[in-house]
């Protein structure tokens, strides 16, 4: 398979339909999931989707080093080549690491402030723009605030990207809305415009969405994350 046909087939574009045409650009996704769900997985998967449709991507995360996350992308891409058989895989696999950047803040010292300056160095003097910014460990649920949400959500409509966030779901202790979104989350909703959940159902994971934008009917989403290879794939 070669990777326009393998982007057209992608269970992420039947995704991006359920939430009207995806998340876009200056908007907030946040994917929630109890421990071992593949929060970050969700991401990864999200990432990789983006550069194989030539959009670039910048990766950060306050829970793992550089090395890691690498790790993570390269072995999700070869589990992704193998199960299509992708054509041209080098050139793809080049395509994908010159269209990513991964910055990771293992040591406590995270701010938006750096991002945000970062990511305008990186446009000035790389020429890089991300159209997706993911999130992996950053916010803190607990202790965030109005103005870190809303500074986000800033940053994503100066640098017109879509980001997206993740959030874990404790199996007790957690107050929920009627939707099933923690409170510590859902008081944020002025700033996040649409909300997943990796539902642990026996031997699979499956994708429910819970805020599709301001659509007052949200459809029923028929992806699974595939426990094995990490990777999205139909109902």
């Amino acid at each position: 398979m070669d990777r326009q046909s393998l982007n057209r087939r992608s269970p992420l574009r039947v995704f991006e339909r359920s939430i009207h045409g995806g998340l876009g650009r200056g908007n907030i996704g946040v994917v929630m999931g109890r421990a071992g769900t593949g929060r970050r997985a969700f991401l990864v998967d999200i990432g990789l989707d983006g550069l194989l449709n030539d959009r670039r991507v910048l990766h950060v995360s306050t829970r793992a080093s550089a090395d890691k996350v690498l790790a993570f992308y390269e072995e999700i891409f070869r589990d992704l080549a193998e199960s299509v058989h992708l054509e041209d895989r080098l050139r793809v696999h080049l395509q994908v690491e010159r269209n990513r950047m991964i910055h990771t803040f293992v040591d406590h010292s995270f701010s938006l402030e750096r991002i945000t300056r970062a990511a305008t160095y990186m446009k000035q003097h790389m020429h890089f723009e991300p159209g997706i910014l993911l999130f992996d460990g950053f916010p803190n649920w607990e202790k965030t605030s109005a103005d870190e949400l809303a500074a986000l959500k800033d940053l994503a409509g100066q640098l017109q990207c879509e980001i997206w966030l993740e959030a874990k779901v404790h199996r007790e202790g957690d107050e929920l809305d009627a939707r099933g979104v923690p409170l510590r989350i859902a008081r944020f909703e002025e700033y996040l415009s649409v909300l997943l959940r990796l539902q642990q159902n026996e031997d699979h994971v499956r994708l429910q969405l819970l805020k599709d934008h301001d659509s007052p009917d949200v459809a029923d989403v028929h992806i699974e994350l595939d426990p094995r290879t990490l990777l999205m794939v139909w109902q």
